[in-house]
C-alpha cells in the first residue's frame, strides 16, 4: 500500500492536540498545539546531525500540510 506522505490525525483523549504524521523516513508525529515531536526511528550520530538540519524543514513541511488541509476543509 502507498500511504501519502503525511496523515492528520485526532484522538478525543487530547481535546486540543493537532496531530500530523510524516510516513517517510524520518518517520515523525507532530503535535500542532505545542510542536513536540516524536520520531519514529532511531539515530546514529551522523545521522542526528542531518535530521537536525532537516528538522525545521520537515516540521514546517507538516504545518503547511495542515494549513493546506484546513483550507480545502473551508472552501
Amino acid at each position: 500500500m502507498e500511504l501519502p506522505k503525511f496523515i492528520l490525525g485526532d484522538n478525543t483523549d487530547y481535546p486540543n492536540a493537532i496531530f500530523v504524521v510524516h510516513t517517510e523516513f524520518p518517520r515523525f508525529i507532530i503535535n500542532l498545539e505545542d510542536d513536540e515531536v516524536e520520531w519514529f526511528e532511531e539515530f546514529d550520530e551522523h545521522d542526528q546531525r542531518e535530521i537536525e538540519k532537516e528538522a525545521e524543514n520537515l516540521i514546517q513541511a507538516a504545518t503547511d500540510f495542515y494549513d493546506r488541509e484546513v483550507k480545502r476543509y473551508e472552501d
